[in-house]
């Protein structure tokens, strides 16, 4: 299966795509090579223009505290799992107080590192990092990996916070949908969604043997999911099967 998700809140939207930042820098800092440490800088520059959000951290803050109240809510159920209960609050209070904790913006603390923001300024311009623009960072290139990756490290503590916040948060979001097998007829597929609820994210599950991709539409009255095959110039073609895939709302 590949799942797809389309958010239907534009702080989702900020959420998914610092959530797809974090993974990659988390995979290039696993390695050692110079150019894979290249681009994590990138990814981590990249991250800090998603972070420069002035309200991104009080809507952090305000739907870990959204979440508290609602899994509070569900003590003295007797279908809950009192000690799993308490694991997540405990993790949604580590995630409320280390961003509580932390001044400024996400990643702030590194914009006083005038070598850092020297590559910064210059990441951006095609080839705008070679050894005659930026000779420093062409010799930190040439440090040993093991010595490159702990400098990364460190720097990457600056957004930890955000990290582990974007990541709960989201996964206690998609826990809340449950997926349903549905029929795009004709490839096409429209649910209208129940008013005085408020969903988050939509989560498209395909098989990979349909070779289709969902283009994905959807705002608080309706969702909508028109199935598109790739022909063999690449080109997109609307598809006409009638196809099931599954389906999750998560609010």
């Amino acid at each position: 299966m590949i799942l797809y998700e389309y958010p239907l809140h534009e702080r989702i939207r900020t959420y998914l795509r610092l959530e797809h930042l974090f993974l990659r820098l988390h995979q290039l800092l696993t390695r050692i090579d110079a150019l894979d440490h290249h681009f994590a800088l990138v990814t981590l520059f990249e991250i800090m223009e998603v972070a420069a959000r002035s309200d991104l951290k009080s809507d952090l803050l305000k739907d870990l505290d959204r979440q508290k109240h609602t899994l509070d809510a569900y003590r003295g159920n007797p279908a809950i799992a009192v000690s799993v209960l308490d694991q997540v609050v405990g993790q949604i209070d580590l995630c409320h107080a280390a961003l509580t904790n932390q001044a400024g913006k996400a990643g702030q603390s590194l914009t006083e590192n005038d070598w850092l923001m020297s590559i910064r300024s210059r990441i951006g311009i095609p080839g705008g990092t070679c050894e005659f623009d930026l000779p420093s960072y062409y010799a930190w290139q040439h440090k040993s990996g093991v010595s490159r990756q702990a400098q990364l490290l460190e720097w990457v503590q600056s957004v930890t916070p955000l990290a582990d916040a974007v990541q709960l948060l989201l996964k206690l979001l998609r826990d809340s949908g449950a997926p349903q097998k549905v029929i795009a007829n004709g490839g096409q597929f429209q649910q209208n969604l129940p008013q005085g609820r408020s969903f988050l994210l939509l989560r498209v599950a395909l098989q990979v043997a349909h070779q289709l991709v969902p283009e994905i539409s959807g705002n608080r009255l309706m969702v909508s999911v028109r199935l598109l095959r790739n022909g063999d110039d690449n080109r997109t073609q609307p598809s006409t099967d009638d196809v099931a895939f599954e389906l999750a709302l998560c609010s």
